[in-house]
């Protein structure tokens, strides 16, 4: 790092302290001598003193969401033509925002500049920190107002709420099956276009999703913590042991609201409850037909490409 960028760091470390402690002291030192409005942070002050008046001037064709710099606006319409000007040197993913580029290249660089002040904890974006310290406080500030549950993310909110509605608003282009949300049809798109981002380090093994990347890794840590007393049988997961040994007990915690059956999973709830529905997930890309399982649908698609496993 040259000498002026460690003085640049170093001052910008400086104010963010000075800043900082403005905000402790709740003093307001930046006033607007305009419209009486005062501000904690000058990069706020400086944000107002650019549009004083609040106004947004540049507005989108498309959506007629309206923005106070045209720059902005710019930015916008690639949401609708579905250009990304930006790309990754590293792997050659495509990006609408510079910004998104930048948070996507630390996966590679492995950087983490965002650091939790209680734990040490770090994260690669500054989102995914102030997500993570809600772990510390217990705050969990979005509530669903069908059954009380609570939420640390109001994005985790609002596909809970469509398992109330069975809205599925999300649709995949390529065959045409829909999601609660739009995380599940980015995950699910991967089946399409084989893109697994999360490899092993150890293995160089390739992962759609990052769950099943740290569900993996345990193989070479050998990380079994917990042990079946009635089959020995061990887990890596509590919930997978809890899960496991309600084989045992016999218990079954998750009843159909329709017909009172009860089961031990909540996968199996899940299946069953598509009988009261009708709904059919999975369907076969070469004839159309659905089915309520997946492993239906796998033993379908031998009539089509003639297997004869067994």
């Amino acid at each position: 790092m040259s000498e002026s960028s460690e003085y640049g760091t170093d001052l910008k470390d400086k104010f963010n302290l000075s800043v900082q402690t403005e905000i402790q002291k709740d003093e307001r030192p930046f006033p607007c001598s305009e419209r009486e409005k005062m501000f904690n942070v000058l990069s706020s002050f400086a944000k107002h003193q650019r549009n004083p008046t609040g106004k947004k001037p540049y507005s989108c064709s498309e959506c007629e969401k309206t923005f106070t710099v045209k720059s902005r606006l710019v930015q916008h319409l690639r949401i609708h033509t579905g250009e990304k000007p930006f790309s990754c040197p590293e792997c050659g993913k495509y990006f609408n925002q510079k910004s998104s580029l930048v948070k996507h290249q630390r996966i590679h660089t492995g950087e983490k500049p965002f650091s939790c002040s209680e734990c040490g904890k770090d994260f690669r974006q500054k989102s995914h920190l102030v997500e993570h310290q809600k772990t510390h406080t217990g705050e969990k500030p979005f509530s669903c107002q069908e059954c009380g549950k609570l939420f640390k993310r109001k994005h985790h909110l609002e596909p809970h709420m469509r398992s109330h509605t069975r809205e599925k608003p999300f649709s995949c282009s390529e065959c045409g099956k829909c999601f609660k949300s739009q995380y599940h049809l980015k995950i699910h798109l991967r089946t399409h276009t084989g893109e697994k981002p999360y490899s092993c380090l150890e293995c160089e093994k390739k992962f759609t999703v990052k769950a099943c990347l740290i569900k993996h890794l345990r193989i070479h840590t050998e990380e079994n913590s917990f042990s079946c007393s009635e089959c020995g049988k061990c887990f890596t997961r509590k919930s997978s042991f809890e899960e496991h040994q309600r084989i045992h007990t016999g218990e079954k915690r998750f009843s159909c609201l329709e017909c009172g059956k009860c089961f031990s999973k909540k996968s199996s709830l899940v299946r069953h409850q598509r009988s009261h529905t009708g709904e059919k997930p999975f369907s076969c890309t070469e004839c159309g037909k659905c089915f309520i399982e997946k492993s239906s649908l796998v033993r379908h698609l031998r009539s089509h490409t003639g297997e004869k496993p067994f």
